[in-house]
């Protein structure tokens, strides 16, 4: 079944990248495109399959801001330091408390971590591992919000929607170092 966003056409583009393809899919509007959901792909499926199982009616589009935003994203999987502003990411879309989530994942900067139950205390819901966790998993943004940057407690890493190995590559090209127990050395810690 397609979802509509205000019966406004829902385009998307999709890119290469070392870690298999990744989805655009944006809404133009009229202050300018906006970002519903970035998909990447993992072991289960491709990115764009993963788009179409939920907006089948989506389809192939072209704008400026877009291809510069997907080729950016690109060099940033490809390893370039490279930072997102949220400003076309349709937030609004989220809850009051993911949106809260997600903009405190996206002040951790390159080359550090925090953890689930530090980003639920900086949050203001002390204890609230478990709903960061879930937010997280739900994030719509992944890549403009860089949620690979959030680990478990122990240094162990946690879901991530392009699959475990990607979040450690991630990581490991934003200089962080692990454990032969494949943890996360907790040298650079945020929150």
């Amino acid at each position: 079944m397609a979802i509509h966003f205000n019966q406004m056409e829902l385009l998307f583009v999709t890119y290469p990248s070392p870690f298999g393809p990744f989805s655009l899919l944006w809404q133009e509007t009229g202050t300018g495109p906006r970002i519903q959901r970035v998909f990447l792909s993992n072991a289960q499926a491709l990115a764009e399959d993963r788009m179409r199982a939920v907006w089948s009616d989506a389809q192939p589009g072209v704008d400026p801001m877009m291809v510069d935003l997907g080729k950016r994203m690109q060099r940033f999987l490809e390893g370039e330091a490279l930072d997102f502003e949220l400003t076309w990411a349709a937030m609004e879309k989220c809850s009051t408390f993911q949106q809260r989530v997600l903009r405190a994942e996206h002040q951790i900067p390159r080359g550090w971590v925090s953890t689930y139950n530090r980003i639920a205390a900086h949050v203001g819901v002390p204890g609230g591992a478990r709903a960061v966790g879930n937010a997280l998993a739900q994030n719509p943004f992944p890549i403009l919000i860089p949620c690979h940057r959030a680990i478990r407690a122990d240094g162990s890493l946690g879901g991530y929607q392009g699959g475990a190995a990607m979040k450690r590559v991630l990581l490991e090209r934003e200089g962080l170092m692990f454990s032969t127990a494949g943890k996360v050395v907790m040298q650079q810690v945020y929150y």
